[in-house]
């Protein structure tokens, strides 16, 4: 596989078989930075659970301390007489039946979060095969399907991430920017960790989170130690 060469020079700075405790996982993933950008700072998690079996699934929603650093455009779908809460609390589009049409008819995504009332859920159904495979299905176990539209809203905006197992039971999700530093990464990740682990399944047998590795968006990964500290 072809590495540039700023990626062979931040694979220099650390040694890939060591797990680093996180603060200073954290300071190397933040000089192994060489992008022109300010690059996404991501965390992979593989637990030691059977993602095909409903009772061993891990999934769940966590608003961090320090947010994403991202932006988020949220679509909301509720009854006409809501439509006002939903725009006055930070939604960038909101309805119903016609916003349906318009993800079927013109596959249009231009959307990073769905949050939808019980109400509306008898025509949001109908997406689950075109939002289902992009993660954008709403669910209550994600936060997403509720009736405090306001709460639910500022929450998105203001960092909420959704976690959740892969078909490799591993879980990946952004924790920050590099230009957070060290300090406020470290702290998003233990949020996101502490989560991870309170949701462990009762059914879940042998050692629960296996591997855990954070890489910027062009960088090499970098391997914590997920036992520090919890």
């Amino acid at each position: 596989m072809f590495r540039g060469k700023n990626y062979k020079e931040s694979a220099k700075l650390f040694d890939k078989q060591t797990a680093y405790d996180p603060q200073e996982a954290f300071d190397l993933v933040c000089k192994t930075s060489k992008a022109k950008f300010d690059e996404t700072v991501e965390l992979h998690v593989k637990l030691g659970v059977d993602g095909r079996h409903a009772d061993q699934q891990v999934r769940g929603a966590i608003v961090l301390p320090h947010g994403t650093g991202k932006s988020r455009t949220v679509l909301v779908f509720c009854k006409p007489e809501r439509e006002e809460e939903a725009k006055a609390a930070g939604a960038d589009f909101v309805g119903g039946q016609e916003l349906v049409q318009k993800i079927q008819g013109e596959n249009w995504f231009g959307f990073d979060v769905v949050i939808a009332t019980p109400d509306m859920m008898g025509i949001v159904g109908r997406l689950g095969k075109v939002l289902g495979p992009k993660g954008l299905m709403p669910s209550p176990k994600a936060g997403t399907v509720t009736p405090n539209l306001t709460q639910a809203i500022h929450e998105v905006k203001a960092g909420k991430i959704e976690y959740r197992l892969d078909k490799t039971n591993i879980i990946h999700c952004p924790i920050g920017k590099v230009s957070f530093g060290a300090e406020k990464l470290q702290e998003n990740y233990d949020a996101l960790i502490g989560a991870i682990v309170k949701a462990k399944p009762a059914a879940a047998k042998g050692q629960y989170i296996r591997s855990c590795v954070t890489a910027t968006t062009m960088g090499p990964g970098i391997k914590v130690n997920a036992q520090k500290g919890m």
